[in-house]
């Protein structure tokens, strides 16, 4: 009998931490988290926090990037052009936004996703599929299946495509590549997750020692979140039990002391059991998507720069082996 090939991930420990960093933390501890601690997660509250995507109107595009109003499969869509980058580049990063399913949009993370579209040298299209409490997750994920579905029915090539995401979006990379496979549609060149919220039901983060540790993200907060997204026993809840071994390459980064680390480390050995490729990075002491603080702390802007270096290799990876087939 065969024996199942079992990739290792790619594990890699950033210990560097800048002064600007420790502040950020300590100023999300104390003044964010009590916040989000005792946030009733009501009707009233539910339906109402889509309006924090407003917030980020505040927030201006780096100087050079566009931002660009679309439509794709029903869904309201946002093709972002970082500095420097040509929107007719044949390479495109589908990015799905964070915020727990129940806020944020493409106005909050428009600056992000600016910064991640000029590291890669590539436009990024954001998905602002529908939420809480609006839609089931169930609804949720096939909203962003059915961009990706008709951007390869519009003639783009799977492997100029690289899906990424943070937090809740993190999660949707992984389960659109992984319900597109599900129903026949080919694999993109690679997945990127920030920070990713994998385990939905909270049952490996709960005995984990960064529920009491994250800056910012409560865990209760998270489980309560959870009971709102699907039945307990929905496979949804579950996506690293899930066959991941059509997937493409995965990088994943988190913080060291993130209450979604737990998170991060699953999914990174379930894709190694499954064979697929994974670079699984922790950064150490950095908060929930510190990524997005790119404006603030050093190690944001690096962690994009190695973003961007994953992309570039995986769609010129992808671009040989076109060519060699040819």
């Amino acid at each position: 009998m065969a024996t199942a090939f079992v990739a290792q991930p790619e594990v890699t420990f950033h210990k560097a931490w800048s002064t600007r960093s420790w502040l950020l933390a300590r100023g999300m501890r104390l003044v964010i988290r009590p916040l989000l601690e005792y946030l009733p997660l009501n009707e009233w509250t539910l339906a109402r926090l889509h309006l924090f995507d407003f917030a980020g109107s505040v927030l201006p595009l780096p100087s050079g990037a566009s931002a660009t109003r679309l439509a794709h499969a029903g869904c309201d869509t946002e093709l972002v052009v970082g500095d420097t980058v040509s929107p007719d580049e044949p390479g495109l990063i589908l990015y799905f936004h964070g915020g727990g399913f129940v806020t944020c949009g493409l106005r909050t993370h428009r600056r992000l996703v600016s910064r991640i579209s000029t590291a890669a040298g590539v436009p990024a299209l954001q998905v602002n599929y529908r939420q809480l409490p609006a839609v089931t997750l169930a609804q949720t994920v096939s909203d962003c299946v059915e961009v990706y579905r008709e951007l390869l029915d519009d003639g783009r090539a799977p492997g100029d495509i690289a899906f990424a995401g943070d937090s809740a979006g993190g999660y949707l990379a992984f389960a659109v590549a992984q319900h597109a496979a599900a129903e026949g549609l080919p694999a993109p060149a690679a997945i990127v997750a920030q920070s990713p919220w994998i385990d939905l039901a909270c049952t490996h983060s709960s005995g984990h020692a960064n529920s009491r540790r994250d800056s910012y993200i409560p865990l209760r907060k998270l489980v309560q979140i959870a009971g709102l997204l699907a039945p307990a026993d929905d496979p949804l809840l579950a996506l690293h039990d899930a066959d991941l071994s059509a997937l493409p390459p995965a990088l994943i980064q988190v913080g060291a002391n993130e209450v979604l680390r737990s998170d991060a480390e699953l999914i990174a050995g379930r894709l190694g059991k499954a064979g697929a490729t994974c670079s699984l990075q922790i950064w150490d002491r950095q908060i929930h998507v510190f990524q997005a603080a790119a404006d603030l702390v050093p190690e944001g802007r690096a962690a994009i720069a190695e973003i961007g270096s994953f992309v570039r290799e995986q769609f010129s990876a992808n671009s040989s082996h076109r060519t060699l087939a040819s």
